[in-house]
């Protein structure tokens, strides 16, 4: 899944690592032949490389980034009281992640794009909401849920 680059940072080694606007961290090497990035050597060639688009295999995977911390939760829903937003295709904005956690029974959620996928939810399995990727939630008869919303640790 393609991320933008935020900032950057260097790790413990001096390596150079980006900081992308899922929250996610990806090392960015120059070690030719198996790492082309010459930019990442230089502080100019970094510059130009700020609000670009790098991959995050961890994004693909649907981890959630593990520095965040919960933010707030929602109310218990029921497959009643679901928000009608929730039903159709929404996202969440960058930065901006969500455990669907099922107290009862079980919900169908779908990720609508970029690579169409369903998942079965229940007590033993949550759904993990990546930012910025439609999706929407269906309920499989009785059920209730709620879900956690998780952000950065704000540091200010």
């Amino acid at each position: 899944m393609e991320r933008h680059i935020t900032g950057f940072h260097q790790d413990d080694e001096g390596d150079w690592v980006a900081e992308l606007d899922c929250g996610h961290h990806q090392h960015v090497r120059h070690k030719p032949p198996f790492f082309e990035r010459p930019w990442a050597v230089t502080s100019e060639g970094r510059a130009s490389m700020m609000g670009k688009p790098l991959s995050c295999a961890l994004c693909d995977r649907m981890e959630l980034p593990e520095h965040f911390v919960l933010h707030r939760h929602s109310p218990l829903f029921d497959q009643d009281t679901v928000p009608p937003a929730l039903l159709k295709a929404h996202q969440l904005k960058a930065g901006v992640w969500a455990r669907i956690h099922v107290m009862e029974g079980s919900l169908r959620y779908h990720l609508d794009t970029p690579s169409p996928r369903t998942f079965l939810v229940d007590a033993e399995h949550p759904g993990i909401v990546v930012p910025e990727v439609p999706h929407h939630v269906e309920p499989v008869g009785n059920v209730q849920f709620y879900l956690a919303i998780y952000s950065r640790v704000n540091t200010d």
